[in-house]
């Protein structure tokens, strides 16, 4: 496990190179190139496949390979390996499901990392679900799902957060447009959402987003507002009755914790800028509800962070791209906020560990 003692800042932040024929592997190149990664990273992925995609393309960059728990060699254009060998040779752009254990085996070794203390964080580049099923893997339903499984632990909550909201307080976001939401339910058919619901779950979500805003991100005291599930949040139950059933007692029982969560609000009016400046993190009830608003304000600038985890991870806000892998064009701007969140968020909660108790 972690030494508690160990500053996050002495650790790499490990980065996984996701779906080896999407464009993950060129994002993580392409940043090295152009001297744009983040000090003290290091990537999981195959050295063969690092070295031909970046010939492929034309980019300037030297690997090095090291082993977790070695220093972490850096300059110019170097982008650090922790070799994995892929199980089968890839192309851009072709998907393989014969390389499903591999994206497998770099978040393993990610996770690894993370929890023996060589890692004082994990961001992963995208991943293509349907070829990991394919692959054998069929109970797999995305990284937040295997993360937690892998981890052993029973909730975990996936937030987005646009670069900035890390540092902006929720008075700010009507000027700026940082934004934080959480979900409630994730990769879930829209059909199965409702019955997904419930107090339990709700309950759960709340004191890990509240918990995780306080020790990752330093707000004290969070302020989360809470959309509701149907339209006009249920309309006094004529539109509904999950609103009344479920998510006002819930809320209910949860102010009386002592956590902060207000609603539930109509979601088509609580994403406007009188409503968000009063809070700092809105937690929707299923996917789209909440990150089509977050992607449309800050796609390309987001990222999405795992909370619950005995570790800090952070993802990309976009997919495996098929279409533009090989060709040296997709923006690695998710990949690089990803990875500077991650160095501040594993700082932030090392500082908050290590603070000095009040006397």
């Amino acid at each position: 496990m972690v030494d508690q003692t160990t500053p996050s800042t002495s650790l790499p932040v490990a980065i996984t190179s996701g779906e080896p024929a999407g464009i993950g592997p060129e994002l993580v190149l392409m940043l090295a190139a152009y001297n744009q990664l983040p000090s003290n990273c290091v990537v999981m992925g195959d050295r063969d496949l690092l070295e031909t995609r970046a010939k492929a393309l034309g980019l300037a960059v030297t690997l090095m390979a090291c082993q977790p728990g070695d220093p972490v060699p850096e300059g110019d254009r170097v982008l650090a390996v922790w070799h994995c060998a892929l199980r089968a040779p890839c192309q851009p752009g072709v998907l393989d499901a014969a390389n499903a254990g591999y994206v497998i085996d770099t978040l393993q070794m990610a996770v690894d990392a993370c929890r023996n203390g060589h890692a004082a964080a994990m961001t992963t580049a995208p991943l293509h679900k349907g070829v990991i099923i394919e692959g054998g893997y069929t109970d797999f339903t995305g990284h937040t799902e295997w993360l937690r499984d892998a981890c052993g632990v029973e909730e975990v909550v996936m937030l987005l957060a646009t670069d900035d909201a890390l540092h902006t307080r929720a008075s700010d976001w009507q000027h700026d447009g940082s934004l934080r939401v959480a979900l409630v339910t994730t990769h879930l058919p829209l059909r199965a959402v409702a019955d997904a619901i419930s107090a339990e779950r709700i309950g759960r979500v709340s004191r890990i987003l509240a918990g995780d805003l306080a020790r990752q991100f330093g707000i004290a005291a969070p302020r989360i507002a809470v959309c509701g599930l149907n339209p006009h949040a249920g309309e006094d139950g004529h539109l509904g009755r999950e609103e009344l059933d479920i998510i006002i007692p819930t809320l209910a029982a949860l102010q009386a914790e002592g956590l902060d969560v207000r609603g539930p609000f109509p979601a088509d009016t609580l994403f406007t800028p009188r409503h968000l400046a009063e809070v700092d993190a809105v937690l929707a009830m299923y996917h789209d509800q909440g990150l089509a608003v977050l992607k449309y304000a800050g796609f390309g600038n987001a990222a999405n962070i795992t909370l619950g985890l005995p570790m800090v991870r952070t993802s990309v806000d976009h997919g495996t791209a098929l279409d533009l892998a090989g060709q040296g064009t997709a923006s690695p701007d998710s990949l690089k906020v990803a990875i500077r969140l991650a160095r501040q968020l594993a700082d932030t909660q090392s500082a908050s560990r290590h603070a000095s108790p009040p006397s």
